[in-house]
């Protein structure tokens, strides 16, 4: 019988290894996509396993963030079962190993959740993309980060940037902030700060934290380093997935700077998204449409002295072509009441129908019931036609990205039409535009399209 080499787990060279090694109370990990994060947390996790008094709990903001498809759950499986960890799915995911020490997984969703580990101590917290969580979520987990198993206690956390977080200044003096980029040189650097009321005092040593106040005592300072990476970092992961850079340089223009550069600074603002000099405005539709789809975001207000500029009813038809493109071939605006808005909505769909033949159409369903139930009356109110009720998911820039990442990358035509300049000015100012109506219906247009088939039917 031949012996097999005992099964060797390391960091990558680079800034996993430096995350690894820090001896801070607290470091942050990222700062892009792909650099290896989640890995190096679970793997940071197994460093005291054989402590039969240790424990480490990692957090991500929702619980089905912990058990999506290749990610926190299933990347420690792959990675504790071979060495002997246990995989207990309930009442909470966790990893028993044979000393005894335990790695969980659990959320914190709700603000209030933070309060269900009153009186725990955990030696090791961890959170997963550390920018979804609330400062308050993380400064009071800092109070149950206790031990008494012989392991300092400490955190660490992994992120990717986000300008309207607590942690983007929180973290500042590691990134430009002339232009959000992380500089090299201070990465892994280790600097001290301590928390009086909702102010953050910083040093390079902790007498000059101390050196603030006479209130501060040295324990209640504590060292904290952040460490950028990005996924050129990542050695394996790009020789494995050599496609994941494209995946991501196909992003839009903001999250794109995020996620493949790192850029803490950027925010969504208005030309950032939708250009009219990205797209292409043609004389005729092509031949070579395979699908269309027409999207309604419906409003019921009619202009008055109290508000004279509503929300509006909007339509857009797009269809995709066979290779690859979009075309925005008609947008309604119309500012109507209830019955208005019925008619012309069944009455396009008629037009559409005899004009292009098979078209689907989207109603959008808001939440609560109010919401279903219009929803449902536009379903019955459509009979005859192929509807669907979309429940939108996420804020109305995340349903916008994959849509303005293909208008971006050229991959948009625009029929010539004498509602271009409508349409136009409303995307091109958009987030900040005062209505959103054709984006959001640009928005659903294009994700159903996503969900049909060549040749018409709708995928799994």
């Amino acid at each position: 019988m031949i012996n097999e080499a005992p099964k060797i787990i390391r960091p990558q060279v680079g800034p996993q290894e430096l995350f690894l090694s820090t001896p801070a109370d607290i470091a942050f990990y990222g700062g892009a996509a792909g650099g290896g994060k989640t890995y190096a947390l679970l793997l940071e996790s197994l460093r005291h396993t054989n402590n039969d008094g240790f424990g480490a709990t990692i957090f991500r903001r929702n619980s089905n963030q912990i058990k999506n498809e290749g990610g926190l759950w299933d990347t420690a499986k792959g990675l504790y079962v071979p060495i002997g960890g246990i995989p207990v799915e309930n009442p909470q995911p966790r990893f028993r190993f044979k000393s005894g020490s335990k790695i969980s997984f659990a959320h914190l969703q709700l603000e209030r959740d933070k309060f269900a580990y009153q009186g725990a101590q955990i030696p090791l917290i961890g959170f997963d993309e550390i920018t979804h969580f609330t400062s308050g979520q993380f400064w009071y987990m800092l109070s149950r980060n206790r031990s008494t198993c012989g392991v300092k206690p400490y955190i660490r956390g992994t992120t990717n940037p986000d300008a309207d977080s607590w942690v983007a200044p929180f973290i500042q003096w590691y990134w430009d902030a002339d232009t959000g980029y992380p500089i090299p040189e201070r990465s892994g650097v280790i600097r001290y700060f301590t928390r009086l009321g909702d102010e953050i005092i910083w040093g390079d040593t902790p007498e000059a934290v101390m050196a603030h106040s006479p209130e501060i005592i040295r324990e209640q300072v504590k060292s904290f380093t952040f460490i950028a990476s990005k996924l050129t970092d990542n050695k394996i992961l790009m020789e494995k997935d050599p496609g994941y850079l494209g995946n991501l340089r196909a992003l839009g223009a903001v999250e794109r700077e995020r996620l493949e550069h790192g850029n803490w600074k950027i925010r969504p603002a208005a030309g950032l998204y939708f250009k009219r000099s990205s797209i292409q405005i043609v004389d005729a539709i092509p031949n070579n449409v395979i699908a269309w789809v027409r999207s309604w975001d419906l409003a019921a207000t009619i202009p008055s002295p109290i508000n004279p500029d509503p929300d509006a009813t909007a339509g857009v038809l797009m269809g995709k072509t066979d290779n690859g493109l979009y075309i925005v071939a008609d947008v309604k605006r119309v500012q109507l009441a209830a019955a208005g808005v019925r008619n012309i909505t069944k009455n396009t769909g008629v037009i559409d129908r005899a004009k292009l033949g098979f078209v689907y159409i989207t109603v959008p369903q808001d939440p609560g019931q109010a919401g279903k139930e219009q929803a449902e009356s536009y379903i019955k109110h459509f009979t005859g036609f192929a509807v669907d009720a979309v429940r939108p998911s996420g804020n109305k820039i995340t349903r916008s990205e994959p849509f303005s990442a293909q208008w971006q990358a050229g991959n948009v035509l625009v029929l010539a039409a004498d509602w271009n300049e409508m349409y136009f000015s409303e995307l091109e100012a958009f987030p900040e535009s005062v209505h959103d109506d054709m984006v959001d219906a640009s928005s659903d247009a294009f994700n159903k399209l996503q969900s049909i088939s060549p040749w018409g039917g709708l995928t799994s």
